[in-house]
């Protein structure tokens, strides 16, 4: 009874076996019995299929019909003998009997995979119905909705053309009393017009008067400044007698004893930075066919009205700086300004520039080198001369005192009053180099203090012969 209770084992076994394939089944492919399951592929019959395969390939060499004895086991033995002697035959049928089983299996969840696309696209396809019966509804009720929004329409219309009909009735009428109140309104006002225009009249005519009579005495007052110049213009046409002449010993002799064009290029600055802060200067000489540069030093200026295309000459009292000069193709002599000028016709030139020059003169030699350079001017002709500035106190502490050829700081308005004396006129006076600008300690000053005190370091003071 043993083998058979083994058979029995084994069948119960097989068949519990195949029941759990279905049931895994099953609840792997649950769509086959759902809803839409008409448009899917039946796969349970493949699948019953392929279990009873694998139940058959499992069963192999595992069924023995015979009852146990001597004979059944020598029978088993030489079935094992042989089974392992062509087990080298077979092996390729097994590899191919499992190769086959999973092609199945592979069939299987491929054909699952389009059950459940195709369940997918019905479903889709279901909405897309869904959506086009409600579309239809929408169109059954378009053309209800329509003639109702059209009847609104045209309701909407006329009440908007009754109110723009309204609200130009009102507007003419409104226009008609504006119109009647601005008449008489100006009836009313004319008179008190005329009377305010009255008033204004008169009293503009005083204005006028008052002008008049200022603007009379800035005419008189300029005449008479006018022939002042006159006269000394003329009394400086007196030889000799009026004037004597320049002595000797006024005029420097000689130039510093260190070297000068070093000493510039240092304390000064150099060439670049002077032709930039002389570029301001340019203009004043623009047009002009004879400019004299006095103490034209390393040739900055003379250099801007090459570049200008103005004819332009210069003197200096170093003869170093007249040679660098010249080595740079400028137009320069070592002279004396006072021999220069006094050896010059009058009216040679229409410009004069003179920059860092009069404060190297003694006082007395001011006024006649500012002479000397009026009559070398023609009428019309600028005079430019820059200086440092004594109203700023920051020179005293830093540039004028560097060097030892300087004599005294010229204030601009005595230098104005000098060029006045000469027939010089509309006279400007520009403050440059703002001292804020090397000294930054200076911007913590209040404004019009610094401005006041340290302001610019240098100053120009420019001015036209009108005598």
């Amino acid at each position: 009874m043993a083998p058979e209770n083994n058979e029995d084992i084994k069948a119960a076994e097989l068949s519990e076996l195949l029941r759990a394939v279905r049931e895994r089944v099953s609840a792997r492919y649950p769509g086959a019995n759902g809803a839409g399951s008409e448009l899917l592929t039946d796969l349970m019959p493949l699948a019953h299929a392929r279990d009873a395969a694998e139940a058959k390939i499992a069963a192999i060499g595992s069924v023995n019909p015979r009852p146990p004895g001597l004979v059944n086991s020598l029978i088993q033995a030489a079935k094992g003998t042989i089974a392992r002697g062509l087990g080298w035959f077979v092996r390729d049928q097994i590899v191919f009997n499992r190769e086959t089983m999973a092609c199945v299996e592979a069939t299987i969840e491929a054909l699952n995979d389009l059950n459940l696309s195709i369940k997918l696209l019905s479903q889709r396809m279901d909405a897309v119905a869904r959506t086009a019966e409600e579309l239809k509804d929408i169109r059954s009720y378009w053309t209800t909705w329509r003639s109702e929004w059209e009847h609104k329409l045209a309701n909407n219309e006329m009440q908007f053309l009754r109110s723009v009909a309204d609200l130009q009735i009102a507007f003419q009428h409104r226009a008609t009393l504006m119109e009647t109140n601005f008449r008489d309104n100006v009836k009313a006002q004319h008179a008190d017009y005329l009377a305010a225009l009255e008033r204004t009249t008169l009293e503009t005519q005083k204005k006028l008067a008052v002008d008049f009579a200022r603007a009379n005495a800035e005419i008189h007052a300029v005449i008479h400044t006018e022939l002042r110049l006159i006269r000394q213009r003329a009394s400086s046409l007196i030889p000799a007698a009026a004037v004597p002449p320049q002595s000797s010993a006024a005029i420097p002799q000689a130039a510093p004893a260190f070297d000068y064009v070093r000493f510039a290029e240092r304390f000064r600055g150099s060439e670049e930075f002077v032709k930039t802060n002389q570029q301001f200067y340019v203009p004043y000489f623009t047009g002009c066919q004879e400019v004299l540069d006095i103490g034209c030093g390393r040739g900055e200026f003379l250099e801007l009205m090459r570049e200008a295309r103005v004819p332009a000459r210069g003197i200096d009292l170093s003869r170093e700086s007249a040679d660098l000069c010249r080595s740079k193709e400028l137009q320069a002599e070592e002279a004396d300004l006072f021999a220069y000028l006094s050896s010059q016709p009058e009216a040679s030139f229409d410009g004069i520039f003179c920059a860092q020059v009069v404060e190297h003169l003694n006082p007395s030699q001011l006024p006649e080198m500012i002479r000397l350079a009026a009559r070398a001017l023609r009428r019309g002709g600028v005079l430019v001369i820059e200086t440092p500035n004594p109203e700023c106190l920051a020179i005293f502490a830093t540039h004028y005192y560097l060097d030892p050829t300087h004599k005294r700081p010229v204030p601009h308005a005595l230098l104005a009053f000098y060029m006045e004396e000469c027939g010089i006129g509309q006279i400007e006076v520009h403050r440059r180099s703002p001292a804020v600008e090397t000294m930054p300690a200076l911007s913590t000053l209040p404004n019009d203090f610094r401005d006041a005190f340290f302001g610019g370091l240098d100053y120009a003071i420019v001015g036209r012969k009108i005598a």
